[in-house]
């Protein structure tokens, strides 16, 4: 979103952003999009699920040919409603809208992403369709989604697991780069080797755990 990635220590903040670069060279490519206030080639830290805790993500946001294969693989159209958990800059909801006419709504807990994806919506002229809500994405209602997109870590989907349950049959979901254990993808894309999407449909098909 737009991405979160986990991290612990300042060490461990450097660390893990050089080795993202290294084995993702096309995070940092020039946007499509107009985003006046966001910086795409520079990690920026977010705040983390409880407002009153340290930053320990960074934001890392989703290459813009993964952003439009998202929501082609989603099969969007429009009218739909898209949702997207951890919207950073909020690159995929103005695309939706922007591309196909969907409604979107980006959540994120951060209060300067926020400031950029309205800043974004307003400069890609998507008012109308994109609302962008400061909020807790491990606490808010989104059962009534078509779509929903996520960049987060493999234990944050996990987490996520729940509340997806309660999607309406037929909403897709689909996350750039991590799976989500213990639930079987409708379908799998590798985008040239640089990124992995994955996709699911509601209901969710739990796996089988092997006795």
């Amino acid at each position: 979103m737009k991405g979160k990635i986990m991290i612990h220590g300042i060490q461990s903040r450097l660390t893990l952003w050089i080795t993202l670069c290294i084995g993702s060279g096309a995070l940092f490519g020039q946007d499509k999009l107009e985003s006046p206030k966001a910086k795409s080639n520079e990690p920026i830290l977010a705040r983390a699920s409880d407002s009153n805790r340290v930053p320990d993500v960074i934001f890392v946001p989703t290459p813009q040919d993964a952003v439009d294969k998202m929501l082609e693989l989603a099969e969007v159209k429009k009218g739909d409603k898209v949702y997207d958990l951890g919207c950073g800059d909020g690159r995929i909801v103005v695309t939706a809208g922007k591309k196909y006419g969907a409604k979107g709504v980006g959540i994120d807990i951060d209060p300067k992403r926020v400031e950029e994806s309205k800043a974004n919506v307003q400069s890609n002229h998507v008012e109308n369709l994109v609302t962008i809500k400061e909020g807790d994405i491990f606490k808010e209602d989104f059962s009534d989604a078509d779509v929903v997109t996520l960049y987060l870590l493999p234990s944050l989907n996990v987490k996520l697991i729940p509340q997806l349950e309660k999607l309406k049959p037929g909403a897709r979901i689909v996350s750039y780069q991590f799976n989500m254990e213990g639930v079987k993808p409708v379908q799998t894309y590798t985008g040239n080797g640089r990124y992995t999407i994955y996709k699911w449909v509601s209901p969710l098909n739990r796996e089988t755990k092997p006795k």
